[in-house]
């Protein structure tokens, strides 16, 4: 549906430190947000859909998004895609292409519904820097002094000659800045052949059936897969922020983001679970490809889970999640709402990681609280601009927020094949940049 709204979607839309890195600041990003807009578009930003050319974006190039959207569902990579580019607070383009399930003669709509995985932990980072701002926790703080199960953990290095694990006592807790920057050494769910990661899988240490305190039980008996601070490893730290949310809080994970940052924000379509009016507009997560491409199944979405993860629980709209990257971009504000302070916001996208865990990520990126941020985009081989911070989902969905050019854009798809989905991460990146003129 190249850049036309479905009649619903448009009325929505139309009401609508460690490690060295030259930060733009908000002082910065305020220059460029007047430079090349309307008056218009200077007036407010209310994420309303206008004219690409009033924010500085080519309408014609735009349509190679369309064209090149179009062509990854015409040879069967994908079931359906929903693209969003926001630039100085207004929508300069919505577009929506296939279906929500390919078995199905339905065709995908903008207000489509779509499981967003890791997507989540920039949302859990967010809620944790509003309770940093409450005074709840400090960056260098042991994560033991708020988990004391975690005051003794130990740390795999290799197997025993009976093939036990062979563990040696974590030198130190980890700190507070390391969970967020996935740092501390914990394991994840992601690579079942890491030994450690076999035993978070075998254990079931996510769970959204068992309460998060549960989780914590469980994690606290599995070891590190490296001493804290010396490598950068994705990990289950952010569903450890999430059990910290409920502690520091005193309320349920869902409860503290549904009502300090979802309903202030008009998140209106985004949860741990779907309601049942809602479940017709849930694109469906698929494998395969041209004949073979097929529904992945995946777990009921209207159970309300007991344990929401963190890490990757949340289901959201393109036009939802294009709200909390403005708030953003914006240093905290969205619509006269403000969540955080402009410096929290510039600490969260700052590269926290130090120099040697550093080696153990992607050229060019380093980490800030729950967001991957790009300190040299020539060494990282990406269009973005130094500064820029993003993260994607599992499923294939994907965000990035641009301070230098006051852009976000936002990309829904559902299809388990990472060697599918992020290729076209990087396509996407490429169109936008070729579109933005002024």
């Amino acid at each position: 549906m190249p850049r036309r709204l479905d009649r619903s979607i448009a009325l929505l839309l139309a009401a609508a430190v460690v490690a060295p890195l030259a930060v733009v600041t908000l002082a910065q990003t305020a220059a460029v947000t007047s430079h090349g807009t309307s008056s218009g578009a200077k007036a407010s930003r209310d994420l309303a859909v206008v004219s690409p050319e009033s924010v500085g974006i080519s309408s014609e190039r735009l349509q190679r998004i369309d064209v090149n959207m179009k062509r990854l569902v015409d040879e069967g990579q994908v079931a359906g895609l929903v693209t969003l580019l926001e630039r100085h607070g207004k929508v300069a383009y919505v577009g929506a292409v296939g279906k929500p399930d390919v078995g199905k003669a339905d065709t995908l709509k903008s207000d489509a519904i779509f499981r967003i995985y890791s997507m989540t932990k920039p949302v859990i980072g967010v809620a944790m820097m509003m309770l940093h701002e409450e005074g709840k926790w400090r960056l260098d703080d042991p994560v033991a002094r708020y988990i004391p199960a975690f005051q003794k953990l130990k740390v795999y290095v290799g197997k025993n000659d009976d093939g036990s694990p062979k563990l040696e006592d974590a030198r130190r807790s980890m700190t507070m800045r390391e969970l967020m920057t996935h740092t501390g050494g914990l394991g994840y769910v992601l690579s079942p052949d890491n030994p450690v990661h076999r035993m978070i899988i075998d254990a079931r240490v996510l769970n959204p059936a068992a309460p998060l305190q549960a989780m914590i039980a469980k994690l606290a008996a599995m070891p590190l897969l490296a001493q804290p601070g010396t490598r950068w490893s994705y990990s289950i730290g952010v569903d450890v922020q999430g059990y910290l949310i409920e502690k520091f809080a005193g309320m349920p994970l869902g409860d503290f983001l549904k009502t300090r940052i979802f309903d202030p924000l008009g998140m209106k379509d985004t949860g741990f679970y779907v309601p049942a009016d809602k479940v017709s507009r849930l694109a469906q997560v698929h494998t395969g490809a041209g004949a073979t491409l097929a529904v992945d199944p995946r777990p009921d979405p209207t159970v309300v889970p007991l344990g929401p993860s963190g890490g990757g629980g949340l289901f959201s709209t393109a036009i939802d999640y294009a709200r909390f990257c403005d708030m953003l971009l914006q240093g905290g504000q969205f619509k006269g709402v403000r969540l955080l302070a402009p410096r929290t916001v510039e600490m969260m996208r700052t590269n926290h990681v130090n120099p040697d865990a550093l080696k153990t990520m992607g050229p060019g990126t380093g980490w800030g609280m729950d967001f991957q941020v790009v300190m040299d985009a020539a060494a990282a081989g990406d269009s973005v601009p130094n500064g820029t911070f993003s993260w994607w989902g599992i499923a294939g969905t994907w965000f990035w927020i641009d301070p230098v050019n006051d852009l976000a854009f936002v990309g829904m798809v559902q299809h388990q094949d990472t060697r599918v989905t992020r290729p076209i991460h990087a396509l996407s990146r490429s169109l936008v940049y070729q579109a933005v003129i002024e």
